[in-house]
């Protein structure tokens, strides 16, 4: 998408990307029943302090328009990743700049984020019967189901793996 750059979420950042987070969660119907989920989302500088946060910002008007947490093997945040891999987690979209590429540049930060640091593969994780258009995204990139990275952090949120395999280049 023409206009929209990706860096690192500075600071002054964090309210907006706590923000946009809960709003694509809620959403997407990923908060309702949840306890305390939607308060580890708005934390974004303990995000910040365990991995890379990073934002898609319109050039024009300097907006968030969605945020992801990229992780390694290891980290607070990683859940699935094990040697050599690399994972992403969190992330999400402005409920009104959705269509505009902004999720698909994110994914594409973090692969080649994930493939200057070496890492074979990058794995993620989404909620069973999460939104059609994430789980196009993450199928159109090459992500493919990973069934021995599935697990469920809580009862009733089943979460499925996916895996995608880098090339070094």
């Amino acid at each position: 998408m023409t206009g929209l750059r990706v860096r690192p979420a500075e600071p002054a950042d964090f309210p907006a990307v706590a923000r946009l987070t809960v709003a694509a969660y809620e959403a997407d119907g990923q908060l309702k029943g949840e306890h305390g989920y939607g308060e580890v989302l708005a934390d974004v500088a303990t995000r910040a302090a365990s991995g890379e946060v990073l934002v898609a910002v319109d050039e024009l008007t300097g907006a968030v328009l969605g945020s992801v947490t990229f992780v390694l093997p290891g980290t607070r945040f990683a859940e699935l990743s094990g040697p050599g891999e690399a994972e992403f987690r969190m992330l999400a979209v402005d409920p009104g700049a959705q269509g505009r590429g902004v999720g698909a540049a994110l994914v594409e930060t973090c692969v080649d984020r994930a493939t200057e640091l070496g890492c074979t593969a990058m794995v993620i994780c989404v909620r069973a019967g999460m939104a059609d258009p994430a789980h196009r995204l993450y199928s159109r990139r090459g992500f493919v189901r990973s069934p021995e990275k599935d697990w469920t952090p809580a009862p009733g949120v089943d979460l499925l793996g996916l895996r995608l395999e880098l090339t070094r280049g």
